[in-house]
């Protein structure tokens, strides 16, 4: 944990792939939702036909819309090993369902800030924003992508990065739901007394 005047309130969360990252994110999410909170963002889930992987969707949040992050089947937008990455979908549903969370809702999700989402200059704009909000964050950053905006986030005194192991990954979503919901708690307090 950094020691600083100014609390976390962005946690990051990082690790192998495969290792469970969006998994204990969903799990935290689930969590707050129970304690009554609204969350938006974006989220990004695996398409697979026949057990084989074709492309990524991505979900807004709040709003439960759905589009094409990647696919195999696309035939524009930037080439990402076999995937093309559909920039009007990540504009149309993620930038903008990561926007609408900081007016509309307590805690904002990213899943993922990782080399497909980055192609786009929108997507990099919104984290920024949504960083600078002040609104609680629970994200997932690719473990090994050397971007600036990465080591950015991970520079800041507000963020902690959290690595996500086989050890840790049953007990992190109730760590982490219990940490941003403290935070919200906090802000709530603090909002009632102004």
């Amino acid at each position: 944990m950094k020691n600083s005047k100014e609390s976390i309130r962005v946690w990051l969360i990082t690790g192998n792939p495969g290792v469970g990252k969006t998994t204990v994110l969903m799990k935290a999410v689930y969590i707050i939702r129970t304690h009554g909170y609204a969350i938006g963002g974006m989220l990004s889930r695996e398409v697979r036909i026949k057990g084989e992987r074709t492309g990524f969707e991505l979900v807004d949040v709040a709003s439960g819309r759905k589009g094409v992050l990647a696919s195999i089947k696309l035939k524009t937008g930037p080439k990402l090993g076999r995937y093309r990455v559909n920039l009007i979908d990540l504009a149309e549903i993620g930038v903008k369902g990561l926007l609408n969370a900081i007016d509309f809702c307590d805690v904002i999700v990213c899943d993922e800030i990782g080399p497909m989402e980055l192609f786009s200059p929108d997507f990099r704009r919104a984290v920024k924003v949504v960083v600078e909000s002040g609104k609680p964050i629970l994200g997932i950053v690719h473990k090994r992508l050397n971007d600036p905006l990465i080591q950015e986030l991970k520079s800041r005194s507000f963020v902690e990065v959290i690595e996500v192991t086989e050890d840790n990954r049953v007990k992190l979503p109730k760590i982490l739901a219990e940490r941003i919901l403290s935070k919200v708690e906090d802000e709530s307090h603090a909002s009632k007394r102004l």
